[in-house]
């Protein structure tokens, strides 16, 4: 067996650590002035405004872009990048979309190209982008130590912006942080980790290196999922599944995902929806014909969370998933669509990569029946 592993960045974890942002963001020599992404609803909450005072006292510069919920777009990220220029770091804090914001943001600032200039690996990173601190609210995305990039393109359609030079050089877990992230929000985000984590360690690319991360984070997430749902305050509990996606992150970055995320980003080409939601119900409608494969890699898995093999992930996935709330309904906007407009959806060439990584092939009898499984849903969100 052969493999590598790529980079991982500087990780720090503890309870309060986010309160010396000024302090890691001095910690790069020179700095003057930064760039912090944040969404809307974080922004609105009090957070900026304490963070642009404690900056300004530091001597530090602080410019804030904020103008985004939910996935991102390209409009974001071309917002975003314009603000970064002549900034010497970029800090971006909350979910997948404000960290994925922010990275790309460090990148296009440096270079001065707009982000389509990078889509789909069109062409290479620049080598010198701005210094990047990844401080995750949630815990599902994993994209504080991951290197790629999920957006909207001009389109309406899922691209990716893929690269080391995207990855943080500073990645601040503080549990205490994702105390207010509502319980669905906490079960979406958490599923999304352990999904991430169950697919780095059993598709095609698969290997020792990133099992080592991927069983782990497993195991964090399966074992305080549902105590960090039903308890927000519990810090331990959420301690535990914030490292779990950072774990299952560093496991996606070398190795992918898998056809649970081939529906997810299907899906969201489609209407809006939750990451999370969307790859917890791919997930589940695809699991038991995924355990039919009886692989060693599956059995490796189902044994890292005390199953005898994979025969008994599907039960547990779901009770899981029974156990944080997690309701089994696509959002009202789907209601225009169909089975075979999903499936066209996952048949898309940016939706490939994750049908081949798949453990064993994908036909396209396969889609249509996960199509026509994920469609038959309530439309009631």
């Amino acid at each position: 067996m052969q493999f590598s592993t790529s980079f991982i960045p500087d990780i720090r974890f503890g309870s309060g650590l986010f309160g010396d942002l000024a302090g890691a963001i001095r910690g790069f020599d020179g700095a003057r002035a930064v760039l912090i992404v944040m969404d809307g609803f974080l922004a609105s909450g009090g957070l900026a405004k304490r963070l642009a005072g404690e900056l300004a006292e530091a001597g530090i510069e602080p410019r804030l872009y904020s103008e985004f919920s939910g996935e991102p777009k390209l409009a974001h990220l071309q917002a975003a990048s314009a603000l970064a220029k002549g900034a010497d770091v970029v800090v971006g804090i909350g979910g997948g979309s404000a960290l994925d914001i922010a990275k790309v943001a460090a990148c296009c600032a440096a270079s001065g190209e707009d982000p389509m200039f990078y889509a789909l690996a069109a062409n290479p990173l620049p080598k010198n982008p701005l210094k990047k601190i990844m401080v995750p609210t949630t815990a599902g995305t994993g994209s504080e130590t991951s290197a790629t990039n999920i957006f909207a393109g001009p389109e309406g359609k899922k691209l990716w912006i893929w690269g080391p030079e995207t990855k943080a050089d500073l990645v601040l877990l503080d549990p205490a942080l994702t105390i207010s992230l509502p319980p669905n929000l906490t079960a979406w985000c958490g599923m999304d980790a352990f999904i991430h984590a169950f697919e780095a360690a059993t598709n095609r690319n698969t290997h020792a290196g990133a099992k080592l991360y991927a069983h782990e984070a497993m195991r964090l997430v399966a074992g305080s999922l549902e105590a960090a749902v039903k308890a927000p305050g519990n810090l331990e509990a959420r301690g535990k599944v914030l490292l779990g996606s950072c774990y299952a992150g560093i496991a996606i970055d070398n190795c992918g995902t898998a056809i649970a995320h081939n529906i997810s980003h299907a899906l969201a080409g489609l209407a809006p929806i939750h990451h999370g939601l969307a790859t917890a119900l791919g997930f589940e409608a695809t699991l038991s014909w995924l355990a039919d494969m009886d692989t060693p890699d599956l059995n490796e898995a189902a044994r890292a969370i005390g199953l005898k093999n994979a025969d008994a992930v599907p039960g547990f996935v779901s009770d899981l998933m029974d156990r944080c709330g997690v309701e089994r309904v696509l959002p009202k906007a789907f209601d225009g669509f169909s089975a075979e407009d999903l499936a066209a959806e996952m048949r898309a060439p940016e939706n490939q990569p994750m049908r081949r990584s798949t453990i064993c092939e994908v036909t396209d009898a396969d889609i249509d029946a996960f199509a026509a499984r994920i469609m038959s849903l309530p439309k009631t969100l």
